[in-house]
């Protein structure tokens, strides 16, 4: 498609779709119902991770668990008692259990005993200069299994090294970096720039980029993410990842 036409269809579906009522029905929900930072990337988290399948038993998986926490997540991580695990232990979303979620919260409770934010375990430094989050990316999975860790459970968290598209992660960061005027992203890390973020691809985005014209290949990895994000930067350089609203929108009409 001729350039100047795609970007007048990317900025149109964008606009449709980054809105406030597309918050309702989608994971980005969870976190919505938090006002506190620690709460938002925690909830956030959750919500991202589950992102696979069927959207309202993503809501409602990630909902669950918070309600585990009394609502409170921060600080349930930080102050809760082995017994107030109790009901996490027949926890079931898909493929992930509660062999992992246990840990999950385990690794939550060890970072924020010496962190005040998450960002912290994707960019620990005081600046993140790198071309594109794929090195925060790996630095998170390593940091997040430098405890002793249930083998099962690395395959929740993706990486670049093995050229995985880390689609929930990318949303994940989208979720936490960018910021605009319309509130559906919330842009409480300053550390890693709009412009740094990779588009989350999966299989429906990855077919919609195909038929723009802006992936080769209908293909669901690394570097097809970073590929269609150099595509889209051209369209937009300081905050390319806009368009994950379209082509998510565009992708999602296919399937209704």
């Amino acid at each position: 498609m001729e350039l100047t036409k795609l970007k007048t269809l990317l900025d149109a579906k964008s606009e449709l779709y980054n809105r406030p009522e597309f918050i309702l029905a989608d994971p980005i929900s969870v976190p919505h119902r938090f006002s506190t930072k620690q709460d938002i990337e925690i909830s956030g988290f959750f919500a991202a991770i589950f992102s696979w399948g069927n959207r309202t038993s993503i809501i409602n998986s990630a909902n669950r668990i918070l309600k585990w926490m009394d609502d409170a997540p921060h600080q349930f991580i930080l102050q809760h008692k082995p017994t107030d695990l109790k009901p996490f232990l027949h926890f079931v979303h898909r493929t992930f259990n509660a062999t992992d979620l246990l840990y999950f919260i385990e690794f939550l409770q060890w970072h924020y005993q010496s962190y005040i934010s998450l960002e912290e375990a994707f960019a620990p430094d005081s600046a993140y200069s790198a071309e594109n989050v794929g090195t925060a990316l790996i630095q998170f999975r390593n940091y997040f299994f430098s405890q002793e860790h249930p083998s099962r459970t690395q395959k929740h968290i993706a990486t670049p090294t093995k050229n995985s598209a880390c689609k929930r992660l990318n949303m994940y960061l989208r979720w936490m970096v960018r910021k605009d005027a319309q509130g559906v992203d919330f842009g409480i890390w300053n550390k890693i720039k709009p412009a740094q973020l990779i588009c989350p691809l999966d299989v429906h985005v990855a077919r919609v980029a195909h038929r723009l014209e802006l992936l080769t290949n209908e293909k669901a990895t690394w570097k097809n993410a970073v590929f269609l994000t150099q595509q889209l930067a051209i369209l937009n350089h300081c905050d390319p990842v806009v368009y994950d609203y379209a082509l998510f929108g565009l992708g999602m009409a296919d399937r209704l």
